[in-house]
Parts: C-alpha cells; structure tokens; sequence
C-alpha cells in the first residue's frame, strides 16, 4: 500500500508541474505574440505517399512548403513546436 500511495503522490505532483509548465508557457507565448514574435517558419519537404499492393508503399518528392511553428516549449494555436517541426523536417501526405 505505501507503494500505491507512493506513486499517486507522484503522479499527482507530476500533473501538477506539467500543468503549471504550460500555463506559463503560454503566458510567455501570448507576451511574445503581442509584441509581434512568437510564431516562426520553417520551410519542410513534401512527400506524397502511394500505396500499393502486398502492403507496401511508394514515396514521391513534392516539393516544400513553408510552415507556421510557435516559439514555446507547447504546441499553441495548432501549430507545431518549432523545435519540434525543424527536427522533423519531412511531411508525408497521403
């Protein structure tokens, strides 16, 4: 039992700082927004994917697009994390 309780304690407190992370987070986010930062663009690949039979698929190169990302450590407003989407660079689209 002290296990259990162990854990839910940490559990909770675990939910607790990553809740008050994003808050704070978004906080910054909006002051930045405000004072015309915040949003950044990354330019990504297109990849166009067809599947075909036997469970397999093909790739064809589709150019590139650039993409909204906001500056924060969150996601916000539906765009990706800029950290997030320069590491992942390629879109696949189906």
């Amino acid at each position: 039992m002290a296990w259990a309780r162990f854990f839910a304690k940490g559990a909770f407190w675990l939910l607790v700082f990553v809740a008050v992370a994003y808050i704070a987070d978004w906080s910054v986010w909006r002051i930045r927004v405000a004072a015309g930062g915040g949003i950044g663009h990354v330019t990504v690949g297109l990849l166009q994917v067809a599947n075909l039979k036997g469970n397999k698929q093909e790739f064809y190169p589709d150019g590139s697009e650039v993409v909204d990302c906001s500056q924060s450590l969150f996601p916000q407003t539906g765009a990706g994390a800029c950290w997030w989407v320069e590491s992942h660079r390629t879109v696949l689209e189906q």
